[in-house]
């Protein structure tokens, strides 16, 4: 990407320094219908450097990555700090920061796929879907890249290089019935490039064959009846909801405004089956969707507890809030784009499993929901949520009966979180999700499934 060795120009820093180059790869190719209507590829990539003095920040960047560039960020970014410590004159001490280098790189070894190879491997993948369900209404196929790629110096001795790539081809089917649309979508894929994830379009047929099943009994299927419900909320959704309805709450830039985590420290916040956890890269010997070794203010990544057994223990941290709780810095803070500036963002957000089979947490239901695909959602800083779900199945008498059709799930997180019962003892990650907070970045979310009450809509 990039000859540039930035430790050569350590020296040029004046104060608490952060360099950073960055690449963002996006390959994005769409077939709706068998018509291919998307079909690019794209890099956006610069400098920047940002400069801490006093408790005021400045930040500069370029999309040219040369050594005239490198020099006048730097030279731009630490004029701003100072112009602003002149205006703010906040004073504060120096930030926290202990020197750790990591190079990490999640690149294949196998040989690329050029753009028009993939093009046909989806339309293989969409000429397989219309032949083989010809009742569907509409089909949409789309495949989604992005590589990462990021070097970083600080003033401070942290050195970091990076390369982590994540592949996603998402499938939506649907169908007419009575009259109304119904669909249903999935997402394959995950951490990886493309060619280590997938190798022909039949590794998909069977997975595509469960998503039709489910679409079919969707389609047969019923409104649930609204109210307070006993719910078992599958990975999808136990996972969407620690990221959004609670891991927001506990970002500490988001405590400082004043969510509904401030103040709460050794509180029960749950039900003592609950820990819920910010992992930076690992987990169970594993490596995370978002794999983050080192943040992008040089600071070594390492897991943040939130919730332990009920209680809030803490939350996520970038050098300044840490300095401000007392605490040390969790490697939270995160750009997407070379012209970001950092901010405090969750790598992988999830509750640890417990001891319960799934099969046991629906049987001990006499009359709820087993709730399984979520859409798209939101959360507050009360974590007040309400989130969509696309797929799920009535439970009557401890099993599993008719599908619901499209709906909603609301309530306040930490509530709900109390009402857990029951704990599954699997961990399942997701493909990976996109956070929105101010900047988009990818993140990771699973879990296991969940027993809990909670409000459910209905026609």
């Amino acid at each position: 990407m990039y000859s540039l060795d930035l430790r050569d120009y350590v020296k040029l820093f004046s104060g608490y320094t952060e360099l950073r180059v960055q690449e963002n790869r996006v390959i994005r190719i769409v077939f709706v219908k068998g018509n291919n209507t998307a079909n690019s590829r794209s890099a956006t990539g610069g400098i920047s450097a940002r400069v801490y003095r006093n408790g005021s920040w400045g930040f500069a960047s370029n999309p040219e990555i040369s050594d005239q560039a490198v020099k006048g960020v730097i030279q731009a970014a630490t004029a701003n700090a100072i112009f602003l410590d002149s205006k703010e004159e906040k004073g504060r001490g120096p930030l926290p920061g202990v020197p750790f280098e990591s190079q990490k790189a999640f690149s294949t070894k196998k040989q690329r796929l050029g753009q028009k190879q993939l093009v046909e491997f989806l339309r293989e993948l969409d000429d397989h879907i219309a032949r083989t369900y010809p009742n569907l209404a509409s089909r949409t196929v789309a495949l989604n890249c992005l590589d990462m790629e990021k070097t970083l110096v600080t003033s401070d001795g942290s050195y970091s290089r990076s390369v982590v790539p994540r592949t996603i081809i998402g499938i939506t089917l649907s169908l007419i019935k009575d009259g109304e649309p119904v669909g249903f979508g999935k997402s394959y894929g995950g951490r990886g490039h493309f060619e280590d994830l997938f190798t022909s379009p039949a590794d998909l047929y069977e997975r595509i064959e469960e998503q039709y099943h489910h679409l079919m009994k969707k389609s047969e299927g019923v409104f649930a009846d609204a109210g307070l419900k006993t719910c078992v909320l599958d990975a999808s959704l136990a996972g969407i909801l620690a990221h959004e309805a609670i891991g927001h709450t506990t970002e500490a830039d988001m405590v400082l405004s004043g969510s509904v985590a401030a103040g709460k420290i050794g509180q029960q916040v749950a039900s003592p089956l609950v820990t819920l956890i910010d992992f930076a890269h690992s987990y169970n010997g594993q490596t995370c969707p978002v794999p983050v070794y080192i943040d992008d203010e040089g600071t070594m990544a390492r897991d943040a507890v939130l919730i332990e057994n009920g209680i809030l223990k803490g939350y996520m941290h970038n050098k300044e809030s840490a300095r401000y709780f007392n605490t040390e810095p969790t490697g939270n803070a995160r750009a997407y784009e070379f012209s970001d500036e950092p901010l405090i963002r969750m790598r992988n957000t999830a509750i640890l499993p417990g001891t319960d089979k799934l099969q046991d947490m629906i049987a001990s239901i006499d009359d709820g929901y087993y709730l399984i695909e979520p859409s798209n959602g939101q959360a507050d800083s009360t974590s007040e949520f309400m989130f969509g779900i696309t797929l799920g199945y009535e439970i009557k008498k401890g099993k599993l009966g008719r599908a619901i059709k499209d709906t909603t799930i609301s309530g306040v997180a930490f509530d709900m979180l109390k009402t857990v019962t029951m704990v599954s003892s699997d961990m399942k990650w997701g493909p990976g999700g996109m956070c929105g907070k101010k900047q988009a970045i990818p993140v990771g979310m699973g879990g296991p499934a969940i027993k809990c009450k909670i409000n459910i809509g209905g026609r």
